[in-house]
């Protein structure tokens, strides 16, 4: 009898990694806990080091040490020995002539084969002088049967035309094969969980299409405001920060065809395929398909919440919007007719990201009104957080002796089912960076039509000198927005 094949566990090869910003809060909360965690995991191989790289001054030691909130990385075998720290300007030629030193000597001490993963864990405006930096020093060169990839946090570019200035200056020093866009949503196994529900079970598919759904909605809803973050958002707004990522690159994997195979390039095509089937929004839809909103001061009198306005960092005229709901279309075979309703926004009632399909209610009911009591739409939820998991709602007999019917579901839930720990983001992505495998990562192409998408919006806005439309905090959003879905006899699931 055969046995069964086991599955060959994922390790990195010998490289190491190098963080831009490595004094920052990113490298701080994610990146360093990420490069722990494979530690511990025995994800790492004793050919590993990692080197930091900011302008704030420190040594060897305090990188380690500090940056882990006082753990100390060098108690790992695959890291003792293999910490370093370079100090110095991202526009200084002498940072990364020290830079190369450092990894010529890691090559030699570490045995890391020439391998460079370059993580640019800055500010934007930093991103151009350390990658013509990195070209200056020939860094980006790798030696035969060798790797040198750059790894770009987000946000990659304001618009269109500022995305493509940044490819152009990546381009000049990077092949396209070796660049890793990050979007950290794409790590989460739960967002990854799309793809293993669309694809690895035949009873969806038939359903999967304008046949059976009657619309879908995205949401991406936080609790807390801005904090600490006003100045960068203002430059930023929900529609570059959390609508031109993160949404449509969940929207994509929803809604995309079935890739030939999850290896090479076929991922990537077929989300870029969907996104380029989006309908551009014109002037005159804009007004109809698109909402804004500013969070005002709300909650309670015991937990009174400050208006975006009041926040540290935020201009008090602010025109940035908070919150964003958009109504999109898709003009391809399998989803022409169906709308697409998206929202995000901040100081809403709850931390939820998750993405319904509602179907169409059936063509005829024998069943009298009177005897269907809170009865919904059938709908498919994929929550992908917090309570992760799947919800299939349906409607069902109430027991009893009269024929009563309302709404059930039926629960998956990640923390019931598996006993296996879910690495966070940051960690399956830097491995697979470190690997090679850029399923996860946004392409060149992918970035562009995501911009193609929400530029005609946020110009729009721009020139609009209306008052922004506003809304309490720990409220569902603007009033605006429930017009915009409710036009239809739709309404938002604002019972999460």
């Amino acid at each position: 009898m055969d046995q069964p094949q086991l599955i060959q566990e994922r390790s990195a090869p010998p490289a190491t990694l190098v963080i831009f910003g490595a004094s920052g809060d990113l490298t701080r909360r994610k990146l360093l806990p990420a490069v722990d965690s494979l530690a511990r995991h025995n994800r790492l191989p004793d050919q590993f080091a990692l080197v930091g790289v900011a302008r704030t001054p420190m040594s060897d030691e305090q990188f380690a040490e500090s940056a882990l909130g006082g753990r100390s990385l060098s108690e790992k075998r695959q890291l003792a020995g293999g910490i370093r720290y370079v100090s110095g300007g991202y526009d200084d030629p002498d940072t990364y002539k020290r830079l190369a030193e450092t990894l010529d000597e890691l090559d030699a001490q570490r045995g890391t084969s020439g391998n460079r993963l370059f993580y640019l864990s800055t500010p934007a405006n930093a991103f151009e002088p350390v990658i013509c930096g990195l070209d200056g020093a020939g860094l980006n060169q790798a030696r035969e049967g060798s790797f040198a990839r750059l790894v770009i946090e987000k946000p990659y570019g304001r618009d269109l035309a500022t995305a493509r200035e940044l490819d152009g200056v990546v381009h000049a020093a990077f092949d396209e094969a070796n660049v890793f866009r990050i979007d950290h949503y794409l790590g989460k196994d739960t967002v990854q969980n799309v793809l293993a529900l669309r694809f690895a079970n035949s009873i969806f598919q038939p359903i999967w299409d304008r046949s059976w759904v009657d619309h879908v909605q995205i949401t991406v809803a936080e609790t807390l405001g801005v904090g600490t973050r006003g100045g960068f958002y203002e430059s930023a707004g929900a529609m570059r920060d959390i609508v031109q990522n993160h949404v449509l690159q969940v929207l994509a994997l929803a809604l995309m065809e079935p890739p030939a195979s999850f290896g090479g390039e076929g991922l990537r095509s077929e989300k870029v395929k969907l996104l380029q089937a989006i309908r551009l929004p014109t002037d005159r839809d804009i007004a109809d398909a698109a909402v804004r909103g500013q969070y005002t001061r709300g909650g309670t009198r015991e937990e009174l919440m400050a208006g975006y306005r009041e926040e540290v960092g935020v201009d008090p005229l602010s025109r940035t919007e908070t919150y964003a709901a958009l109504r999109l279309n898709v003009d391809n075979w399998r989803w022409a007719g169906v709308p697409f309703y998206v929202r995000t926004g901040k100081r809403l009632p709850a931390r939820v990201t998750e993405v319904a399909l509602q179907f169409q209610r059936p063509p005829h009911l024998p069943i009298p009104t009177s005897q269907l009591t809170e009865l919904d739409a059938d709908a498919l939820v994929l929550r992908i957080q917090p309570n992760e998991g799947i919800s299939l709602r349906f409607g069902a007999k109430v027991p009893g002796h009269s024929f009563r019917v309302r709404t059930a579901s039926m629960d998956f839930s990640y923390d019931q089912t598996f006993v296996e720990e879910s690495p966070e983001a940051y960690e399956r992505l830097l491995l697979d960076a470190l690997v090679g495998d850029a399923s996860l990562f946004i392409r060149s192409d992918e970035v562009e039509q995501s911009w193609r998408v929400v530029d005609p919006i946020i110009e729009h806005w721009a020139k609009d000198r209306s008052p922004i439309p506003t809304y309490e905090a720990a409220s569902w959003g603007p009033a605006d927005a429930d017009r915009l879905i409710g036009r239809n006899g739709r309404k938002w699931r604002n019972s999460i």
